[in-house]
């Protein structure tokens, strides 16, 4: 497990608090009512050049409409961040977006676990929660 600095960790913490701010609004000015997104966790490189962006969608069948529509608005994305952090950063990482497929894969645990699933009967859900 990589171990991250104090530096790395802040700069995490500013950008996620300030994407959440940006996503919300903007699935919410988009008109897609019933969704609901957050920022889950932002991994910053050691050179500070690089954050990765985890995302959690709910509902989760939106998930990957919404990553496309994200990413192909990075550009805006980040230049609205560089506006928000100016004070803060020096220079603004790029942005990399991921679906956060946690909350997912620990729900498919939980229902073997209830047995309302049985991976071991039903083979085709090992293939379904393989993470990629």
């Amino acid at each position: 497990m990589e171990e991250f600095t104090q530096r790395q960790k802040k700069i995490g913490g500013v950008l996620q608090k300030d994407l959440a701010d940006i996503l919300q609004k903007a699935v919410k000015d988009g008109g897609m009512r019933g969704v609901i997104i957050s920022v889950s966790k932002v991994t910053v490189t050691t050179d500070l050049s690089v954050a990765k962006v985890y995302l959690s969608v709910f509902p989760n069948g939106k998930g990957k409409e919404l990553i496309e529509g994200i990413r192909s608005n990075t550009t805006l994305i980040r230049h609205e961040m560089a506006q928000r952090t100016k004070n803060q950063l020096r220079r603004m990482p790029n942005l990399e977006f991921f679906i956060d497929d946690s909350l997912e894969y620990i729900d498919g645990i939980e229902r073997s676990l209830k047995r309302e699933e049985d991976p071991i009967k039903e083979a085709d859900l090992l293939a379904k929660r393989k993470k990629k």
